[in-house]
């Protein structure tokens, strides 16, 4: 439908809030925790005659709290003034604190909100947001801790197979294992493709600062994610000083408002900031911390959720390649119609649909339903 009068006053009408639970398809761990199924919380909210969805990978009491703190205080508010209901999101879960469920609400709400308003408009997000990359390259992340090398090899060879020119894989739970790991990793992907680490905050500051120079020169990693825990930040600046020249810190995914990212860039803690549209407050959270990357000269990249992360990162400026998460990946194919395959090493925004291009396949999605509104 063309914008018209019709879609300029559209309200929204109805939230629905929906709670799914997913096993792996084998158990998965990183440096410090293991899981073996990760729960997607839908929101589909309805108004002008449309329907647009968003969600987060949180835990069910997520939905919970859409449906009986966020999803009163927002009927019947203008579906074009995204900015105005998110700042009415925020005064509502005041006394909850911003950072963990409240904030991966927020953030499915809020990715609904710019679906729904792209589809009255008829256009795609990219579009709506504005574009300033045709595509956004990614890095296939996996390589779980669990893993034999034998599937760790399997798995990042794979992607590389496939044209993908980055892959992470995970690494802390046996420290002492770590390199051999990293070496099967590297002759499984050849010399060409850039190796990323991620130990999810496993390791003291030297311990990690140890490794740095070892990943570097013997395998040369040129990622090193969350080597120590993410709320160090001297200790993360610490290593991205004294670490080597050639290797990157990332850190970022835990952040749940723009004020921790600006700790973060102002702490010097990180050369690639990282967040994640299902936590950070949504599409207008990821939006605010790209603005905050420009002024500090610093790239942003997205933490997983790839098929909900895509549009936003083609429309900010600060680029780095985003997070292709082997877990979220097999999710969003199981349970959207329109989830987005590599080219070329590449995501591509899909211009042929309104709004992410998404549709929720329901009937797939009942066996693994837990909750609903």
């Amino acid at each position: 439908m063309p914008a018209t009068a019709t879609a300029t006053q559209a309200a929204i009408d109805r939230i629905h809030v929906s709670a799914y639970k997913i096993p792996t398809d084998q158990p998965e761990a990183d440096g410090t925790i293991s899981w073996d199924s990760t729960t997607l919380v839908l929101v589909e909210i309805e108004g002008g005659g449309h329907t647009g969805l968003g969600y987060t990978y949180a835990d069910e009491a997520t939905a919970h709290l859409i449906h009986e703190k966020l999803a009163k205080k927002i009927e019947g508010r203008d579906v074009l003034n995204i900015p105005g209901t998110w700042v009415e999101m925020v005064k509502a879960i005041r006394n909850l604190g911003r950072p963990g469920i409240a904030s991966m609400a927020i953030s499915a709400v809020d990715c609904a909100l710019w679906d729904l308003k792209s589809r009255l408009l008829d256009l795609p997000l990219v579009t709506l947001l504005g574009a300033a990359h045709e595509s956004v390259p990614i890095y296939g992340s996996g390589g779980f801790t669990s893993y034999t090398n034998d599937k760790l090899q399997e798995q990042l060879g794979g992607w590389a197979e496939q044209g993908i020119s980055r892959v992470k894989m995970k690494i802390g739970t046996h420290p002492d294992d770590d390199l051999n790991r990293v070496r099967a990793a590297r002759k499984a992907i050849g010399e060409d493709v850039e190796l990323y680490v991620d130990a999810n905050g496993a390791f003291s500051r030297k311990q990690a600062l140890a490794f740095a120079h070892r990943l570097y020169e013997e395998f040369g990693v040129v990622w090193f994610e969350e080597p120590v825990s993410s709320d160090d930040l001297a200790g993360l600046h610490l290593i991205r000083n004294q670490g080597p020249g050639g290797m990157d810190i990332a850190a970022g995914e835990y952040g749940y408002d723009l004020h921790y990212f600006k700790s973060m860039l102002n702490a010097e803690a990180v050369d690639v900031l990282q967040a994640d549209v299902t936590r950070c407050g949504g599409i207008t959270g990821f939006l605010q911390v790209g603005a905050l990357c420009n002024a500090h000269c610093l790239e942003l990249s997205a933490h997983c959720a790839p098929s909900e992360s895509v549009h936003v990162c083609a429309a900010i400026m600060p680029l780095r390649p985003m997070e292709f998460f082997h877990d979220h990946d097999r999710i969003e194919h199981l349970l959207f119609d329109g989830a987005l395959n590599p080219e070329q090493g590449a995501l591509h925004p899909d211009l042929s649909r309104p709004g992410m291009g998404l549709e929720f396949k329901h009937a797939d999605a009942e066996r693994y339903l837990v909750w609903k509104s």
